[in-house]
C-alpha cells in the first residue's frame, strides 16, 4: 500500500510523569553507549561555541544564530535516535550507525532526487526558517519598545530583563512561547518518526501535533524540561550541552517510541531483518 494513502499512524496516551522517564532511559541509553553519544554532544556544543566566538558582539547575529541552531537541533539529532534505535533492535550501537543515518539514511531509496529522500533536508530548512521568522519579529520588538538601543547582549540583560518598571520582557517572553509552541508540536515525533518509518514529511508533522494534542499536559512538561535543560547548557557556556544534547536526543526516541503506534507501518531500511524490530 501506498505509504501516501494510509491513514495517519494513531498515536497513545501518556501518563503525566512519563517525560521524566524519558529522561532515565536516556541516561541509560548514554550509559550502554558510552564515548560515542557524548562525542554527538561534544560536536553540537563545539558548533555553538563557534557561534559565541563569531557573533559575540553582534546581538541580534548572535541571537539568530543561537535560535537557528537550536530549532534544528531536532535534525542534527537524528544519528541519536538512531542509536537509541539500534540499542532497542537489540543491534550494535556504534560509529557505523552514525555513518550510515547522515551518509546513507535511506539506502534502498532508489529516487535520490525525490522530495521524500530529501525530507530531513526540508524539515531543517523548515526549522531553520521559522527561528529567522522569531529573531526578525523579536529584533523588531525590542528596536521598537526598548528604553536605550540594544547592541549587546548585556545592554538586552540590562535594560530588557531587568528593567523592572517595563512590560517589554513579560510580552517578549510570551510572544516566544506562542511562536515557540507551533515548532514543537511538529517536531516532538516527527524526526525519529521520519527515521524510523516510510512516512512523508507532512505525515510525520500532523502525526507530532495529533500526539500534542492527544497530551497535551505531559507534553507541556516535556517542552518545559527541554527547555529547562537547554538553558543550564547555554548559561555553562555550551558546555553542559555534551550532555544535554545526546540526553534529550535519546528521551526523544523513548518519546515517540511511547507516543506513536507504528507496528503496521514499514520500516524506512526495507533491509533490516523484521525479526530484529522489537515493538513495544
Amino acid at each position: 500500500m501506498n505509504p501516501r494513502a494510509r491513514p495517519l499512524p494513531s498515536v497513545r496516551t501518556i501518563t503525566f510523569g512519563q517525560p521524566l522517564v524519558w529522561l532515565v532511559l536516556a541516561w541509560r541509553d548514554m550509559a550502554r553507549i558510552g564515548w560515542l553519544s557524548f562525542a554527538q554532544g561534544l560536536v553540537l556544543a563545539l558548533g555553538g561555541g563557534v557561534i559565541v566566538a563569531v557573533a559575540h558582539d553582534r546581538f541580534w547575529l548572535l541571537a539568530g544564530a543561537v535560535s537557528g541552531f537550536l530549532l534544528i537541533a531536532p535534525v542534527l539529532a537524528t544519528s541519536l535516535y538512531a542509536l537509541s534505535r539500534a540499542l532497542e533492535r537489540r543491534e550494535p550501537a556504534t560509529l557505523r550507525v552514525v555513518v550510515d543515518t547522515w551518509v546513507h539514511w535511506q539506502r534502498d531509496h532508489l529516487d535520490k532526487f525525490g522530495a521524500d529522500y530529501w525530507s530531513l533536508v526540508r524539515f531543517g530548512i523548515g526549522l531553520a526558517l521559522a527561528g529567522t521568522g522569531w529573531v526578525l519579529t523579536s529584533a523588531a520588538l525590542i528596536t521598537l519598545y526598548a528604553p536605550v538601543p540594544i547592541l549587546q547582549p548585556m545592554d538586552f540583560v540590562r535594560h530588557v530583563v531587568l528593567d523592572r518598571e517595563g512590560w517589554l520582557f513579560e510580552v517578549w517572553l510570551v510572544l516566544g512561547g506562542v511562536m515557540a509552541a507551533p515548532i514543537f508540536a511538529s517536531s516532538v515525533v516527527a524526526m525519529p518518526l521520519l527515521l524510523d518509518r516510510r512516512v512523508t514529511l507532512m505525515q510525520a508533522v500532523l502525526t507530532s501535533w495529533r500526539a500534542v494534542l492527544a497530551n497535551p499536559l505531559p507534553l507541556a512538561v516535556w517542552a518545559l524540561l527541554i527547555a529547562l535543560f537547554t538553558a543550564l547548557g547555554l548559561a555553562s557556556l555550551f558546555i553542559g550541552l555534551v550532555f544535554v544534547m545526546p540526553m534529550l536526543g535519546h528521551a526523544s526516541w523513548h518519546a515517540y517510541r511511547d507516543l506513536v503506534d507504528v507496528e503496521h507501518w514499514p520500516a524506512r531500511e526495507s533491509e533490516w531483518p523484521s525479526s530484529l524490530t522489537k515493538e513495544r
